[in-house]
């Protein structure tokens, strides 16, 4: 049951810094597949430009969506960067020849995929950096990211990473992590009909850490539930704005990454910020994980 007026609040501190809730995801604007450049590199700009532009704080990203495509557009579009523009990134996984997604675990390629997000962001330290652990190409798989944390741990030791976080993890991994370093977010698929993680962001939010959930509408096969439909008609709003809502009203700790590459769409998205859901609306929206079997799956 999602109620709480605190939930509403549109800031959240992401560590020492303080972010709207609403951010942007720069994964679509590369190319099909995330892979390659944008088939617009102009419109890709200038998103990313309106979106700092409306206030947009929090930007996700990783140097491989492209691979480098993202970083590159993020750096030619607003460096020098706002001293409050948070920029996130990903590393853990990266791209083969075809476009295939390929775990990148080792401390060497951890390694280098910090200095080719420094390189390409044009940074000198990055803010936050989400250890991406790939042990099965469907999702969430147990095993110990001791080895990984620790090498990524090291590369922050050294000042090139401010803070850490964690993606694609089960709770266990989670509550191994901590152990071995200081979390500030944790990013995994999660929306209306993908509930795994309900008490996963609970504990994270009685101790003040982000939870950063992907694919709000289901990923690349949307969700189809005449319930949401039906709610979004009702309050003149796109099924991903009322989905994005639900995501806001879940819990305080929940930061949103909703990715596009066209300015409209971009508008459309953050207007979420100011929809308003009844309690109603929101009863019935927490029926759905109940009504539907699975949501699409596919790698962030």
């Amino acid at each position: 049951m999602v109620t709480s007026t605190e939930n509403q609040s549109k800031t959240f501190v992401l560590d020492d810094r303080t972010v709207k809730r609403l951010g942007y995801g720069a994964m679509q604007l590369a190319g099909p597949g995330v892979f390659g450049p944008p088939k617009d590199r102009d419109a890709a700009l200038a998103v990313l430009r309106e979106a700092v532009e409306r206030g947009v704080n929090h930007i996700d990203t990783s140097d491989f969506y492209g691979p480098h495509v993202t970083n590159q557009l993020i750096r030619d579009a607003l460096a020098p960067y706002g001293e409050d523009l948070v920029i996130v990134t990903k590393i853990g996984a990266r791209r083969g020849e075809n476009g295939s997604w390929l775990s990148a675990l080792s401390p060497g390629e951890l390694t280098q995929a910090v200095h080719d997000n420094l390189r390409n962001l044009g940074l000198d330290v990055l803010d936050v950096v989400n250890l991406r652990i790939m042990f099965d190409a469907h999702g969430p798989a147990e095993g110990s990211i001791e080895a990984p944390l620790t090498a990524l741990a090291e590369l922050q030791r050294l000042g090139l990473v401010r803070q850490i976080g964690l993606s694609n993890v089960t709770p266990t991994q989670v509550a191994e992590g901590r152990r071995i370093a200081k979390i500030v977010c944790v990013q995994n698929q999660y929306n209306l009909a993908h509930r795994g993680d309900d008490a996963l962001i609970d504990d994270l939010a009685r101790d003040g850490i982000a939870y950063v959930p992907f694919f709000p509408l289901g990923g690349f096969n949307p969700l189809q539930s005449s319930i949401l439909s039906d709610a979004a008609q009702r309050l003149g709003a796109t099924p991903l704005q009322v989905a994005l809502a639900w995501l806001l009203r879940r819990a305080p700790n929940i930061l949103l990454i909703p990715g596009t590459s066209s300015v409209a769409h971009l508008r459309e998205n953050l207007a979420t910020a100011e929809l308003d859901l009844p309690n109603d609306t929101l009863d019935a929206l927490d029926g759905i994980a109940a009504n539907v079997s699975s949501a699409g799956r596919a790698d962030d």
